[in-house]
């Protein structure tokens, strides 16, 4: 008989939000399988309605936990003509669908697992043909459990501990029984102490899991720290960096300036008693002496330009006055313009000439 739909819709909303957890609470399953093993899970619990899925720690062998889904029930075992119902936990591993799940007998405590048993091991690991010949895609839960009530059917895994009558007769879940003998009373001890062990190992966990919660909260806190950390040293390094370009820089115009003042010093101790020596009609031309070719190429040109200019602004006021014809006032811009012209591109050139000079010349001056 199928679930009811409110159940089923639980059941929906749970596999749905275990299998799109994230972070430390995810499930162990490879994205590319989650929508097959809801799928799984969904078909054994529509015909097996005493499972129910559940998300629970499994530990393996080596000590590694991991979060895994289960089916958590009881597996129908007609016996007998009566049907009994088999405690089992079923395990979706990592690997599952590709690999089989892990199965085990739970039993109560009031059983206790048959020694010795074809398919179930004393721990309660069961082994079945079907699980070890499992074939993806083609092995899936279902079938699976309908495996496991067929295989006990024909051999009841599990028995109760209550004193039986005169006839023995087989009990699972709410029972059979047959006469127990002082081996089963030992089995029964072996069970007290594997239950009061796995209340300890639960507690255990439960403690475990606290810790790794508050572990995590404080490694969180630790990394955003580290992560503010490594910004801030980021930023101090690259401040730094701008600090020593910075430097440099003004070094470099610190000897720049060093340079000019030593050349400016210089010219005012060759210069400081031509002073005396000047007459009063001194002739502007002879003021300044250049001291090479390119010098006195650009302070003619400059000094052309610049008559030029003034010839040309007396040219545009005499014209305003009426004095100046038009068509003569054109004639003579026109030509002036032209040696305007020529005699500033060749300062400029000479301009440029003069400033690679000065650039190799400091660049020279740094080097030594």
């Amino acid at each position: 008989m199928a679930p009811p739909p409110a159940k089923m819709q639980e059941i929906h909303q749970f596999l749905s939000s275990a299998l799109s957890q994230r972070g430390p609470s995810a499930l162990s399953y490879d994205e590319t399988t989650k929508s097959l093993i809801r799928q799984h899970l969904l078909n054994l619990i529509s015909s097996y309605t005493s499972l129910d899925p559940k998300t629970a720690t499994f530990t393996h062998n080596d000590g590694r936990s991991v979060i895994l889904l289960q089916a958590d029930g009881t597996i129908p075992m007609p016996f007998q003509g009566v049907n009994y119902n088999i405690p089992v936990v079923i395990w979706l591993l990592e690997s599952y669908p590709h690999y089989p799940p892990c199965v085990y007998v739970n039993p109560t405590r009031d059983m206790i697992i048959k020694r010795p048993h074809s398919n179930v091991s004393p721990s309660g690991l069961v082994s079945l043909p079907y699980l070890q010949n499992w074939i993806y895609p083609s092995s899936n839960l279902v079938d699976l459990a309908s495996h496991l009530s067929a295989a006990f059917s024909r051999d009841p895994p599990l028995y109760s501990q209550r004193r039986p009558p005169p006839q023995p007769s087989p009990s699972i879940g709410s029972g059979y029984s047959r006469p127990l003998n002082p081996r089963q009373t030992d089995d029964a001890a072996e069970v007290y102490k594997k239950n009061a062990i796995n209340k300890i190992v639960e507690m255990v966990h439960g403690d475990l899991v606290l810790m790794r919660s508050a572990r995590e909260v404080e490694t969180e806190g630790l990394l955003s720290l580290q992560s503010g950390l490594k910004r801030r040293e980021e930023e101090i390094n690259n401040g730094f960096k701008e600090m020593v370009n910075e430097k440099e820089t003004l070094e470099q115009q610190l000897q720049v300036i060093a340079m000019n003042t030593d050349v400016l010093g210089s010219w005012i101790m060759e210069n400081q008693g031509k002073a005396k020596n000047l007459l009063v009609d001194l002739d502007v031309d002879d003021a300044f002496e250049c001291t090479e070719t390119l010098s006195k190429q650009m302070l003619e040109c400059t000094a052309l330009d610049l008559a030029i200019e003034d010839v040309v602004y007396s040219m545009d006021k005499s014209f305003r006055d009426g004095s100046l014809p038009f068509d003569q006032y054109l004639r003579n811009v026109r030509l002036l313009s032209r040696e305007q012209f020529f005699h500033r591109a060749t300062a400029e050139k000479v301009r440029e000439i003069q400033m690679d000079a000065q650039v190799a010349s400091i660049a020279a001056r740094l080097h030594s």
